[in-house]
């Protein structure tokens, strides 16, 4: 058992990339959860992986102009993600088409169009680093930034918590009483591009929705209060970067990818063995007398 343990930690003991993508993913992690089960909660979970899609033309155009440079790749993810979701919202109000209609046409167009321009910009290899990921895109400003955005992020939720809550349990309630729910809202969704933006080096573009996303997802097969939600799907979103480096590290595996599965696995699993709604938790058979 010790000489197990001792390998699982050997690669973030013995190489400094290992622990910041570990660092950087287990903040991301924590940082994602309660934006993942928010999104669940408010039937937006597709929007995720829309955005996810529409930052990469605003990075592709940073890391055109700079190469991996993290303010330019986070301001181009940023301006490109806020202007999807600002697009989108545009053409409902204006054509009536639903959001997620909206959405689903834009992001196909925003993700050609960034793999057009680093393709045009002769930098093939690099596309695969931010659509997939890879842990030594983690370097020393890279997870300051992470550090910085991460922080922000939970301390943002926890301040907009409440009218959140309100304004995805019961609107029309919150707008007789306050008008915090559409700020709520935006706040909630800039805070949703901004984690989106910042994981992308390590996670990968493609990828770093799947971290948002499948712990929330899991863990609402294993309780149905909201706090616990958040704690159990930030707990496996840990566990899955964790394993997911060490699967990277020891069978040469794209780190994105080997996360994503990891976090995948977790699903599957409560699928089946969760206790709210799990397929092993059937109600059990009347029988007559």
């Amino acid at each position: 058992m010790l000489m197990f343990t001792s390998h699982l930690l050997q690669p973030f003991q013995d190489f400094v990339f290992m622990r910041r993508a570990l660092i950087g993913g287990l903040v991301l992690a924590c940082s994602t959860a309660p934006l993942g089960v928010f999104l669940i909660l408010r039937r937006m979970s597709l929007i995720g992986d829309a955005v996810a899609h529409g930052i990469l033309p605003g990075a592709a155009i940073g890391f055109w102009i700079a190469g991996l440079s993290l303010p330019a790749l986070t301001l181009g993810g940023l301006g490109a993600g806020m202007g999807m979701a600002g697009l989108s919202a545009w053409i409902t109000r204006r054509t009536g088409l639903r959001e997620d209609a909206s959405l689903a046409a834009i992001y196909p167009i925003s993700l050609a169009s960034g793999v057009l321009i680093l393709g045009i910009a002769g930098k093939r290899l690099d596309l695969l680093h931010l659509l997939f990921g890879s842990a030594l895109a983690v370097d020393g400003p890279t997870l300051t930034g992470m550090l910085w955005v991460c922080g922000i992020s939970l301390i943002v939720m926890a301040l907009i918590y409440r009218p959140l809550l309100l304004d995805t349990l019961d609107p029309l309630f919150l707008q007789t009483v306050s008008r915090l729910g559409p700020l709520a809202h935006g706040v909630f969704l800039t805070l949703v591009v901004l984690n989106l933006v910042i994981g992308f080096q390590a996670i990968g573009a493609l990828m770093v929705v799947g971290l948002m996303m499948l712990p929330a997802i899991a863990s609402r097969f294993w309780s149905r209060n909201l706090p616990v939600l958040m704690l159990i799907a930030a707990l496996i979103g840990c566990v899955s970067v964790t394993l997911g480096l060490l699967l990277s590290f020891y069978y040469s595996l794209p780190s994105g990818p080997a996360i994503v599965l990891v976090a995948g696995g977790f699903y599957l699993l409560s699928v089946v063995f969760g206790p709210v709604h799990g397929l092993l938790r059937r109600p059990p058979l009347l029988t007559s007398q």
